[in-house]
């Protein structure tokens, strides 16, 4: 008999960004096998209207939803390789922080 995998779910509430730092909010879930560490599932979101309304207001996201890993961009999908949600996240962190200093200089994003 195989064993199932335990899997641990891991969605903290959404982080609320100032407006002097640009606004807007940092949404995370994911969901991993607890014996692995293993991302299932997992999805990162910057939404911020202010600087883009499509998209239900998500300026950049990473998920793997659909099947596959992507990326999410002012609308724009790509697919993206995913090495491992520790790199994914700080990539994500770089990318949001610097399209928000953009938006608060009143650079192009």
């Amino acid at each position: 008999m195989k064993a199932s995998k335990i899997q641990e779910i891991y969605a903290p509430k959404d982080v609320t960004i100032p407006t002097r730092l640009g606004g807007g909010f940092l949404k995370e879930r994911g969901i991993r096998e607890l014996q692995s560490k293993k991302a299932i599932s997992y999805a990162l979101a910057y939404i911020n209207p202010l600087i883009f309304s499509g998209d239900n207001g998500r300026v950049l996201g990473y998920d793997n939803s659909h099947g596959y890993s992507h990326r999410h961009y002012m609308g724009a999908i790509r697919p993206e390789p995913f090495t491992s949600y520790e790199e994914l996240y700080d990539r994500f962190e770089q990318e949001w922080q610097a399209i928000a200093v953009k938006f608060v200089n009143g650079e192009e994003v």
